[in-house]
C-alpha cells in the first residue's frame, strides 16, 4: 500500500506498521490510513496501537504525541514485529540476548536426542543447522555483534556440540572430561556460528543490493549496500 506516494506501510496478517523518517509523516499517514479503513469498512483500534520514535537521542519525540480520532495512543520504547524486537535506539543487543534464549530453550527442549547414543552424530548436527541455528539466528542478517555477542553465540553453540559429541575419556585413568573448544571446532567440521551469521549477513546485502529502488529494504539498506558489494 502507497501512503503520500512512497511504500510506508508494511502489512503482515494483523499486524500493520507505518514508517516514517519523522512524527509528521507517521501522523500524515496514519491519517490516510484510518481514511482507507472506514472507506473499507474497518476500524483502526486504538487500545491495540502504539507509536515509537526511533533515534539515539533519548529524548526525541517527548514532546510530540499521536492520536487516533479523539483517542490517545501509548507510546513505547520497545516492541516486537515479527519475532523481532525494535527499541528506540535502534539497537540490536537486546534482540541478539532475546535470539540466545530462544536458542538455549530450543537447545534444552530437545537435549534428550542430542545426548541420546544410538542416534548418529551427523543426524544431531542436521538438527543443530536446522532447528537450533535456525531459532537462535532468525533475524541476525541485521545484527551488528560486538566481541561480547560473538562470545555468547560461540558459548551457545559450544553447549549444543558438547552434547551431541559428548565428553571424551582419559585412556590411562579412565577419567571423563569436558571437550575443549578447539576439539570440538575439529570435530564439527563446519563453519562455526559466528561465520553462519556473517555469511548471512552477505548474502542479504547482496539480496537488497538486487532490489527494485521502489523495496523499503533498498530504501533503508540500498545505496550503502551497493557501495559495500562493489567495493
Amino acid at each position: 500500500m502507497k501512503l503520500n506516494g512512497t511504500h510506508q506501510l508494511l502489512a503482515y496478517a494483523d499486524d500493520v506498521n507505518i514508517l516514517g523518517g519523522s512524527v509528521h509523516t507517521v501522523k500524515e499517514n496514519e491519517e490516510a490510513l484510518i481514511v482507507a479503513s472506514k472507506e473499507n469498512g474497518l476500524e483502526v483500534n486504538a487500545d491495540k496501537t502504539r507509536y515509537m520514535v526511533m533515534s539515539r537521542d533519548q529524548n526525541s519525540g517527548l514532546s510530540h504525541s499521536m492520536r487516533t480520532d479523539n483517542s490517545s495512543l501509548e507510546r513505547v520504547e520497545e516492541f516486537k514485529y515479527l519475532g523481532t524486537i525494535l527499541k528506540i535506539q535502534n539497537s540490536t543487543q537486546e534482540q541478539i540476548k532475546s535470539k540466545l534464549k530462544s536458542g538455549n530453550v530450543s537447545c534444552h527442549a530437545g537435549q534428550n536426542l542430542l545426548c541420546f547414543s544410538l542416534l548418529y552424530k551427523n543426524l544431531k548436527i542436521k538438527r543443530h543447522r536446522t532447528i537450533i541455528l535456525s531459532v537462535g539466528l532468525y533475524g541476525c542478517e541485521t545484527w551488528s555483534l560486538t566481541l561480547r555477542d560473538d562470545h555468547r553465540l560461540r558459548v551457545l553453540e559450544s553447549r549444543v556440540l558438547r552434547r551431541i559429541f559428548g565428553p571424551k575419556r582419559y585412556e590411562v585413568t579412565g577419567e571423563w572430561r569436558k571437550l575443549h573448544n578447539e576439539e570440538l571446532n575439529d570435530m564439527y567440521c563446519s563453519p562455526n556460528i559466528v561465520r553462519v551469521i556473517k555469511s548471512r549477513r552477505i548474502r542479504w546485502a547482496v539480496y537488497v543490493a538486487r532490489m527494485d529502488e521502489r523495496r523499503v529494504a533498498y530504501g533503508v539498506f540500498g545505496k550503502e549496500t551497493t557501495w559495500k558489494t562493489q567495493a
